[in-house]
C-alpha cells in the first residue's frame, strides 16, 4: 500500500529512499540502507509534506522523499543509480526501491494536467494526481512488457541490443505490448520482428516490476519452431544460439531475464541428465 501526505514522528526509525535527479542517496559505509530517524535528516525536512510511504522492509517502514533535480552534497551519503543497486541488494528491497522511483517519476511528470494544462495536486486517499480545474485524474503509468527465453534443443537464444553493446552483454528477447494485443501475440510479434524466427510451446513463468522507467515484465519460456536468425539491426545488433556451458556476459539473476535464462539452462541440464 502506498500512502501519501503522512506525518512522521521525529523518533520514528525507518528506511529512507531519498531521490535526487535519477539516483538514490545511500550511506558511505558498508550499510546499504539509509536507516535512521527523521530528525537525523535535517537536510530533507523542507520536503516533509511530500513524504510517501511505499512499503515495509524487515519490520521497518520505507519512505520516499523526492528532491527532484536538486543536486545534494552530503558528507555521509552518496548518490547511487538504480542499476547499481540492482547488483547489491536483495530482491525484496530492490522491488521497494523500484516502486519509489516509479512513484517519484509519476509525480514529477504529472505536475500539470494533460487535458486542460492547469496544475495537478496529489490526493490523499490513493496514489493519484488530480487537476484543480477540470478534475481530470491520473494514476501511475505502468507499461506492460514481455520477455522470453527461447530454447533450441540444448542451446538458448541470446541477443545484444544497442543499450547492451557498451557492456558487452547479451540477454533474451523483450519488448512493449502494443494496444489491442494479448501478451501471447506480443511475444510472437517481438520475436519475429527482432530476430526473424517463429516459436512454439509458449508458457508463462512469472512477472517483475522493472523501473526503467515503469515497466511490468511478463516472463515466458518458449521453444524454437522455424526460421533463421535475422536481426532487425535497430533494436537488436546481433543474436545467436549459445551452448549452456559457453554463455557470454548475461544479466544478474536478480532480474527476470537472468531468472528465465537460469530456468532454461536448468531444464536443458535436467533433460540431459
Amino acid at each position: 500500500m502506498i500512502e501519501q501526505n503522512i506525518s512522521v514522528s521525529l523518533d520514528t526509525q525507518a528506511i529512507w529512499l531519498i531521490l535526487t535527479e535519477e539516483q538514490v542517496l545511500l550511506p558511505n559505509s558498508d550499510e546499504l540502507l539509509l536507516k535512521c530517524e527523521w530528525q537525523d535528516l535535517e537536510f530533507a525536512h523542507a520536503y516533509q509534506e511530500q513524504i510517501v510511504k511505499i512499503g515495509m522492509y524487515k519490520g521497518l517502514s520505507c519512505y520516499l522523499i523526492d528532491m527532484g533535480n536538486e543536486h545534494i552534497t552530503h558528507q555521509n551519503l552518496s548518490p547511487t543509480g538504480l542499476r547499481a543497486l540492482l547488483n547489491e541488494c536483495s530482491d525484496q528491497f530492490f522491488s521497494i526501491a523500484a516502486r519509489a522511483w516509479q512513484v517519484a517519476l509519476f509525480m514529477r511528470t504529472h505536475r500539470f494536467c494533460g487535458q486542460c494544462g492547469c496544475s495537478m495536486q496529489q490526493i490523499d486517499w490513493e496514489m493519484a494526481m488530480q487537476c484543480s480545474r477540470c478534475q481530470h485524474r491520473c494514476y501511475p503509468r505502468i507499461s506492460p512488457c514481455i520477455i522470453v527465453a527461447i530454447r533450441r534443443q540444448d542451446r538458448i537464444l541470446l541477443a545484444q541490443g544497442k543499450s547492451q553493446q557498451s557492456r558487452n552483454m547479451y540477454s533474451i528477447i523483450a519488448g512493449f505490448v502494443e494496444s489491442g494485443e494479448t501478451l501471447e501475440q506480443s511475444v510472437h510479434r517481438e520475436v519475429m520482428e527482432e530476430v526473424g524466427i517463429k516459436i512454439k510451446n509458449l508458457r508463462y513463468i512469472s512477472s517483475q516490476p522493472w523501473p526503467f522507467p515503469h515497466a511490468l515484465m511478463m516472463g515466458y519460456l518458449a521453444d524454437y519452431d522455424s526460421g533463421e536468425i535475422k536481426v532487425d539491426g535497430k533494436e537488436i545488433l546481433r543474436a545467436d544460439w549459445f551452448d549452456t556451458n559457453q554463455l557470454p556476459n548475461i544479466p544478474s539473476k536478480l532480474s527476470i531475464a537472468g531468472q528465465l535464462i537460469e530456468q532454461t539452462i536448468a531444464e536443458i541440464q535436467q533433460q540431459n541428465a
